[in-house]
């Protein structure tokens, strides 16, 4: 058997057209370790790839590219069984998302504290974040809430740091010269040409009401890069990679400034406790910085120092390896 006839028995049993690293996937186990000792190469999914192509470029082809980002082979004597394209690329996205949960071992919200941490001590950001649960936000119809709500907000109080005379702060205020500014972070586990502009417009509309926006990926595909840069050229949502090496994600792209949207900023406040909490932390410590009371208590997330933040990543077996 070669790996050509191999994919064409995986197609004639599969019920929608499939990636080449399915097509592999989904052969059986005695003929996968079979097909092993056949090549050197350990990526079989490009193995299937290459045997697959010589059979696209024939004036009658064997097999048929359905979809192209990812990639998805069908057979040609099955192409009247194709469902129709909108369902078909649902299936593939259920698919995808299928695969990122079995490939990465933590759910996308255990990024969190890696986000905070980043955002909080890094100096061009200074950022107090905090988690919105999606779950605990007034119910929408299914799916809706996901393009509503941010995973993480965040805000920078101006001389939070700093030693400021009373009479200095006051005169700041009174003169509008103190600038905080509203953060919204919408985190995905990774980001490829499957899922790259419904990422990025989720991103686009849950943060719409803040002064800046990021998108934070842990894992992005370098072949989407360009993409992005277009994307941030027309529509100005920044992009910050999280890296575990370092313990220091970079920002890609930076977020474009804006003003704050007050009609969703208000939607927000009447709909997420969660989101109400974060604008009243907010007005607390405006007004104990006026005060000079010291230091309050808040609901912001927590800070990991490194330690705990290295303790955290190996047992919650956060790993870009399979």
């Amino acid at each position: 058997m070669t790996f050509a006839e191999l994919a064409e028995e995986v197609l004639k049993e599969a019920k929608e057209p499939l990636t080449y690293k399915q097509i592999w996937d989904n052969a059986k186990p005695d003929i996968k370790e079979k097909m092993k000792n056949k090549t050197k190469r350990s990526n079989f999914a490009n193995v299937v790839e290459d045997a697959i192509y010589p059979y696209l470029r024939k004036e009658n082809p064997k097999f048929i590219r359905v979809y192209t980002k990812p990639i998805t082979i069908w057979l040609k004597e099955r192409e009247k069984e194709l469902p129709p394209l909108d369902i078909l690329k649902q299936k593939i996205q259920e698919a995808q998302e299928k695969e990122i949960e079995e490939k990465y071992k933590f759910k996308e919200r255990e990024l969190h504290p890696l986000l905070v941490n980043f955002i909080n001590n890094d100096e061009d950001f200074n950022i107090r974040a905090k988690t919105i649960h999606h779950e605990s936000s007034k119910k929408e119809e299914k799916g809706k809430n996901k393009w509503n709500y941010p995973d993480i907000v965040g805000v920078s109080f101006p001389f939070d740091n700093e030693e400021i005379e009373e009479e200095t702060l006051n005169l700041l205020q009174n003169i509008n010269q103190i600038k905080y500014k509203l953060y919204s972070f919408e985190l995905k586990i990774i980001i490829n040409f499957s899922n790259l502009k419904e990422c990025y417009f989720q991103a686009v509309s849950n943060s719409s009401w803040a002064n800046e926006g990021y998108l934070v990926v842990f894992d992005i595909d370098e072949e989407v890069i360009d993409e992005l840069k277009r994307l941030n050229a027309s529509f100005g949502i920044g992009v910050i990679q999280l890296d575990i090496e370092e313990l220091k994600p970079k920002v890609i792209l930076p977020s474009s400034q804006r003003d704050i949207d007050i009609e969703t900023l208000n939607m927000l406040v009447k709909d997420s406790p969660d989101f109400r909490d974060f604008i009243e932390d907010i007005n607390r410590h405006i007004k104990a910085k006026s005060q000079n009371l010291g230091k309050i208590t808040d609901k912001f997330d927590e800070v990991y120092n490194s330690e705990k933040l290295e303790k955290y990543i190996k047992e919650k077996h956060i790993s870009k390896e399979e």
